[in-house]
């Protein structure tokens, strides 16, 4: 079935255009509202967001259609999407929502959605709302109309609750972190977290305007952290994205680590320790082939997914399996949150570098990559180039020129107007030129070619 307004992670465009218009959005709460309240309980919703600006209009617009769908409404304020997929279901709330885009620039805005069990909302739910929305959905009475709380102790129930995550044993006393928050949801709390666990912080990207998250700060601009990390001879630095569901770490050196390599390191120690249930890593058709055949040298699995950390968590609960996550960050450990969590995952890591003795550039450095590149095109939205035949010719052109040697990814993005080509291969040259020939090709094809922009 073709999706109308969700994609990959919930709703996403830029902010005042549809999607993401104010209008559109209330009719969207008041399906959601349907959908989750068609008997005649009492029902909840918690609604958290992150710092962009024009998180405010989005959460009106949220308020309006389910209240009037008869559903109450907790206000968390900002918050990070851990925290209210945790507090969803710790709230017995019947629907849990994040406003958020993530790591993209503030002029853009999205919508996630959690069900009561706090996990991100299935395919088929997602198919139903947007049914809803096609129909005209009768409004309740002026007595069933739902009411709005603001929850103001929703920072401080997250904090103590991740401060669990940790061992009792684990004090992070004497480590020196640069924490970089992106200018985003967990500005407050993950500073409050590091440092009541012991470590003395050294934050940036903690003063949010409603325009500068994700703005050359948070990990997917890890440059500002990694300058600090040398600057003040730090141990490690972690940076979170705006919407602090994703990590990446800076060792004492600048270097940078992906999602790769931290799931490399605590995959491998889980299972040393019997906690990685059945052995199986779940990770994304993006994840390196340098972490599956390390994982296969410590006797433990890989199990692939579509891009998305909804599809890896789907195939973690499917299997019975607790850790997963991707390349771009998201490590989801199901004992600890429904969803990716960069906090939760960087005490983790701090847990191993405590306790190992080691500096983190021995940690972040589990396994040897294979030479990977990936680009990305931007299209105009609307247009299909991978469609083209041309298109599809360079890259069966591509394939059978890697054959054995390595292997091709193209797909469109689920969130942003891009076209992602990703290619690995240990003959560097090869790889180049089959990427350089595909890019090339829809280059030509696409309406409006925009220059390239490589992404690690």
């Amino acid at each position: 079935m073709t999706r109308k307004i969700f994609g990959t992670d919930g709703v996403r465009g830029r902010a005042n255009v549809h999607p993401m218009t104010a209008s559109n959005i209330v009719q969207l709460a008041t399906a959601v509202g349907r959908y989750f309240g068609q008997d005649q309980k009492r029902h909840r919703v918690v609604i958290g967001k992150d710092t962009r600006r024009s998180c405010y209009m989005l959460e009106n617009a949220l308020t309006a259609g389910f209240t009037s769908a008869g559903m109450d409404v907790f206000a968390l304020g900002p918050m990070p999407t851990p925290a209210v997929g945790r507090l969803t279901h710790s709230m017995r709330a019947d629907i849990g929502v994040m406003i958020s885009a993530s790591h993209n620039p503030h002029y853009d805005n999205g919508i996630k959605f959690f069900g009561p069990d706090g996990y991100k909302l299935s395919d088929g739910a997602e198919a139903a709302i947007e049914n809803l929305m096609d129909t005209e959905i009768e409004p309740v009475d002026a007595v069933g109309i739902g009411r709005v709380t603001q929850l103001s102790d929703a920072a401080s129930r997250y904090v103590e609750y991740v401060k669990t995550t940790l061992a009792d044993r684990v004090r992070l006393n004497g480590l020196k972190v640069v924490l970089d928050c992106a200018n985003g949801a967990a500005y407050k709390a993950a500073p409050q977290v590091l440092w009541e666990l012991g470590a003395e912080v050294i934050p940036i990207g903690v003063n949010p305007n409603g325009y500068n998250i994700n703005d050359g700060c948070g990990s997917t601009a890890p440059d500002r952290a990694a300058i600090a990390v040398l600057e003040n001879k730090a141990d490690v630095g972690i940076c979170l994205d705006g919407d602090a569901d994703r990590i990446s770490i800076i060792d004492e050196t600048g270097a940078v680590a992906d999602g790769d390599q931290i799931m490399a390191l605590l995959a491998t120690d889980w299972a040393r320790q019997g906690r990685l249930n059945n052995n199986m890593l779940v990770a994304t058709v993006m994840s390196n082939l340098g972490l599956e055949r390390h994982l296969n040298r410590h006797g433990v699995g890989l199990q692939r997914t579509p891009v998305g950390d909804r599809y890896v968590v789907q195939a973690m609960r499917a299997g019975g399996y607790n850790m997963g996550g991707e390349q771009s960050g998201h490590i989801v450990m199901t004992d600890y949150s429904t969803t990716g969590d960069g906090l939760v995952a960087g005490l983790q890591f701090l847990a191993q570098l405590r306790e190992s003795g080691r500096k983190a550039s021995e940690l972040c450095n589990q396994f040897e990559p294979v030479p990977q590149l990936l680009k990305s095109i931007n299209i105009t939205r609307g247009t299909a180039p991978l469609e083209m035949p041309a298109v599809q010719a360079v890259i069966a052109d591509g394939n059978a020129r890697l054959k054995d040697k390595g292997r091709l990814l193209i797909r469109k993005s689920g969130t942003e107007p891009l076209i992602r080509v990703m290619g690995e291969s240990e003959d560097e040259g090869l790889l180049t030129g089959v990427i350089q020939q595909i890019v090339t090709e829809i280059e030509a094809v696409t309406f409006k070619p925009q220059p390239l922009s490589a992404i690690g």
